[in-house]
């Protein structure tokens, strides 16, 4: 049986490079995004080097989308890795955007792969160092166990928070909300994945060429 590793946002920048090494180590590589061009592009990068990989179109905020993806990973494979990179950056999209792809993004990789993760696997969630470098004192952690009760209002109750910033600078904040939760969601759902015998983690880049 195929060795699954799924990319999200492996169209390019880190979710590339990491896929390239998901390949090289004998992976079937899954690259997953939003945008086909970068995704067939990419594809084609690692065939050409003799690795099998395949594109698949989703959109991260979308629950149905993650659920069909995982679906058809497991269709694939024993799904071994899941590298949840993709994400939108504050220049990408007004703070609800951002908050959708990020923070509800990762709730719903985690929850559709859950489902079908093989044993002795691995979920990756991507955060970011904003999550470190803005002020503690304005992360909602109150709202963020809201995430597996009441998605539309975890959603509005971080995008509230968002909101004390000027307008120009709420993007910036989100994002930096959004990468905070990551962070704080992988923690407590590592439990969750451990009773599968699964790791679940984050990881925090910092900047990057």
């Amino acid at each position: 049986m195929k060795k699954v590793c799924v990319v999200t946002g492996g169209g390019s920048g880190i979710g590339f490079a990491a896929a390239k090494e998901a390949a090289k180590k004998g992976y079937y590589v899954m690259i997953v995004g939003r945008n086909e061009k970068k995704l067939a592009g990419a594809v084609e990068e690692l065939r050409k080097d003799g690795c099998e990989a395949e594109a698949y179109s989703c959109d991260v905020s979308d629950r149905e989308h993650c659920f069909a993806l995982a679906r058809h990973a497991a269709e694939c494979g024993a799904v071994k890795a899941v590298l949840h990179i993709a994400g939108m950056s504050p220049h990408m999209g007004d703070a609800e955007k951002i908050m959708q792809a990020n923070a509800l993004g990762t709730v719903n990789i985690n929850d559709a792969f859950f489902e079908v993760i093989a044993e002795g696997g691995c979920v990756i969630d991507t955060s970011s160092m904003s999550a470190y470098l803005a002020p503690q004192f304005v992360m909602p952690k109150g709202a963020y166990k809201l995430a597996r009760t009441d998605r539309e209002k975890f959603i509005k109750k971080l995008v509230a928070r968002a909101s004390i910033a000027p307008k120009d600078a709420r993007p910036g904040l989100a994002y930096a909300i959004s990468k905070h939760f990551v962070i704080w969601f992988a923690k407590t759902d590592a439990a969750r994945f451990g009773g599968k015998n699964v790791r679940c983690l984050s990881v925090t880049p910092g900047n990057f060429d």
